[in-house]
């Protein structure tokens, strides 16, 4: 007869559920994993396999009892952690639905709108067709696996039961989300620039001919010179969208050892 120690039950469970809660909270902040389109039995199951996989190599946990205040503000720390991992992730997807945002009111696109499930609002056309390629490029280049191993990594720069986070992290983080914008703006300038100045053309026609119907050619002109801009632009979508990633992941890596440096 097989006899189980509470001891023993209590190793178990400190060495699955305090690493399994980092990973859930990562899973569900991040734009591939956490997508409403992925079953929430799969993100567990996914967990769990992940969990089980890196508990040999984890470091030590902490004596602490999972069943107490202790445990339960180490539980809570874990998640913290994960979610500030995955919103790294969103911020970096988030550049180009700006981007696709910014290209479609230039264009005259803002009208072209649909429910997008997973963040329950409506989105334009143009920035769902960018995201899903941004989406299709990080799983081409391995972006994926190589986020997973910085999860797991983050185990060693940031091992269960360090007693505080460095609250200057967060505020880096917040910062970060300027990115959003800043590199939004960067990848759409070309097309807003040349759209900006075909309007601005087309004012001035307006101004000088009243008795042309500007409203008539105004908006096949944008669409027709957006929509060759953007068959130029997909030309180098690539280079930049690798850029883009490599600032994510150095990123994430730096905030993973900010929050372990001790104020």
């Amino acid at each position: 007869m097989i006899e189980v120690t509470f001891d023993q039950l209590q190793g178990w469970l400190v060495a699955f559920l305090w690493p399994f809660a980092r990973i859930t909270a990562f899973m569900a902040a991040s734009p591939l994993w956490g997508h409403s389109s992925v079953p929430n039995r799969v993100k567990v199951g996914l967990a769990v396999l992940i969990t089980i996989t890196i508990a040999p190599i984890l470091p030590p946990m902490p004596n602490i009892a999972v069943m107490s205040w202790a445990g339960f503000g180490i539980m809570v720390e874990q998640i913290v952690i994960g979610l500030a991992i995955g919103l790294v992730m969103h911020i970096v997807f988030a550049v180009v639905q700006a981007s696709g945002e910014f290209i479609g009111l230039q264009m005259g696109l803002a009208f072209a709108s649909f429910f997008d499930a997973s963040s329950g609002t409506n989105i334009m056309i143009l920035s769902r067709i960018l995201y899903m390629v941004t989406l299709l490029m990080f799983l081409a280049v391995n972006g994926h696996l190589m986020v997973l191993e910085t999860l797991v990594m983050s185990f060693q720069t940031l091992p269960i039961g360090l007693d505080t986070l460095n609250a200057n992290a967060f505020e880096l983080l917040a910062r970060y989300g300027g990115t959003i914008f800043a590199s939004g703006m960067l990848l759409a300038l070309p097309l807003v620039g040349a759209l900006l100045i075909i309007n601005l053309a087309l004012g001035i026609l307006n101004r000088s001919a009243p008795q042309l119907t500007v409203f008539n050619i105004g908006f096949p002109t944008s669409l027709t010179v957006g929509l060759t801009l953007m068959m130029v632009l997909m030309t180098d979508l690539g280079h930049f969208l690798e850029r883009l990633f490599s600032q994510g992941l150095a990123f994430m890596q730096e905030l993973i050892e900010l929050l372990a440096q001790v104020n």
